[in-house]
């Protein structure tokens, strides 16, 4: 695995946008043959099973994805996971880094694709590896994400931000607070009252807003059996996967309790957010009375 992620991130950190694009097809796959099986008996080694993912890379099989409970046990996810620990193998920042390069570059359609083909592979490695959501707690990367939802961006490339932004600031109340502090809701309601905005970008940031205001859970260690993915009350079948981490990426002891001093009441978030929008109220009794999201924790 080590190779096969040292020859994307050589081709994602070039200039040349073919080789971009082949380095962020290599991530997909990797990340596809992480999470998909094709049906065929598995390799009964570690060693064996890496060697396998990076060889049947480019083939075309059958696939369907994996258990949750299948997941845990499999040696190649669990080999993604202890690289992604680490700052040298950590493909969040990679991904982020190459999505900065790409902002700089003359905007065309061929480059709005790479943009969202990076897009894509964030929000999948931000779910299967939680720790890395920590790196948007930092100004430079959250103001990337907040600066992909400019006007001047196509719908699709606003639509896919929105959904790592989600993805970036689950059960992460210290990114919702550095959210807050770069004016991020301010881009996110002069998007949703923008004329020219899309309707369906429109409910993609109203979908935001509802998330955003969902009350915040306190944020226990990541041994405990309600955090395996960071979803809060999702099934916690990978926990085990999970169990004596720390994330090296953002020198976090893996604990809580440092994460709980940035929680806010939905009554504070809702106040800040009727700073720059009006008819707040409406938006909390409706959330509270659907419940969208009550399977996970923000």
């Amino acid at each position: 695995m080590e190779a096969l992620l040292s020859l994307a991130f050589d081709n994602i950190a070039s200039k040349d946008t073919q080789k971009m694009r082949k380095g962020l097809r290599q991530i997909e796959g990797m990340l596809a043959q992480i999470c998909l099986s094709n049906g065929k008996s598995k390799p009964s080694t570690p060693g064996h099973r890496r060697n396998a993912s990076a060889i049947n890379l480019g083939e075309q099989q059958p696939q369907t994805p994996k258990k949750l409970g299948a997941l845990s046990e499999d040696p190649a996810f669990r080999e993604f996971f202890r690289l992604q620990e680490g700052f040298e193998w950590n493909v969040v920042t990679r991904v982020a880094d190459c999505l900065e390069k790409l902002l700089g570059m003359t905007s065309n359609g061929q480059n709005d694709l790479l943009i969202l083909s990076a897009l894509s592979n964030l929000q999948g490695l931000l779910l299967l590896h939680p720790p890395s959501r920590t790196i948007f707690g930092r100004e430079v990367y959250m103001n990337l994400l907040l600066d992909l939802l400019d006007p001047y961006n196509c719908p699709a490339i606003q639509s896919s931000t929105l959904l790592v932004l989600v993805t970036a600031l689950l059960a992460t109340p210290h990114n919702t607070r550095t959210f807050e502090s770069m004016d991020g809701l301010l881009t996110v309601t002069s998007l949703f009252k923008d004329e020219e905005t899309t309707q369906s970008v429109k409910l993609k940031l109203l979908e935001f807003l509802y998330f955003y205001l969902m009350p915040e859970a306190p944020v226990p260690s990541v041994s405990a059996p309600n955090t395996a993915m960071g979803l809060g009350r999702a099934p916690s079948k990978l926990v085990g996967a999970f169990e004596r981490r720390s994330s090296t990426v953002s020198g976090d002891d893996g604990g809580g309790a440092a994460a709980n001093k940035d929680i806010r009441s939905q009554e504070e978030k809702q106040h800040m957010l009727g700073q720059y929008l009006n008819n707040v109220d409406a938006l909390v009794e409706d959330l509270q009375e659907s419940a969208p999201f009550n399977s996970v924790a923000c």
